[in-house]
């Protein structure tokens, strides 16, 4: 499981359900077609997903957003070690050894 704080406002809430959504709107316009077929052919009904899409995301922005919280970005590049301390002196060239 991930370490990350998710957010739980109505707002993210609500996006979070676009996927679910979605994928609920394909499968009641694929039994349509299987039950009723002729204009229930997804070629006619595809607009459905659109405006299903269309209404979450509406939904979402005019929802309360009390108690969101943003995600965290973090500046350190994946992959990438740390710099060493500074605590080591530094490198002394031929000339200021003489």
């Amino acid at each position: 499981m991930s370490n990350a704080v998710r957010c739980h406002c109505q707002s993210c809430t609500i996006r979070g359900l676009m996927g679910p959504a979605v994928l609920i709107t394909v499968g009641v316009l694929f039994l349509l077609h299987q039950l009723h077929g002729g204009y229930f052919d997804f070629g006619n009904t595809w607009p459905v997903i659109l405006i299903v899409i269309g209404l979450l995301l509406l939904a979402s922005a005019f929802a309360p957003r009390d108690g969101h919280i943003e995600a965290e970005t973090s500046t350190a590049v994946p992959g990438v070690p740390p710099p060493p301390p500074a605590s080591a002196p530094p490198p002394v060239s031929p000339a200021e050894r003489q």
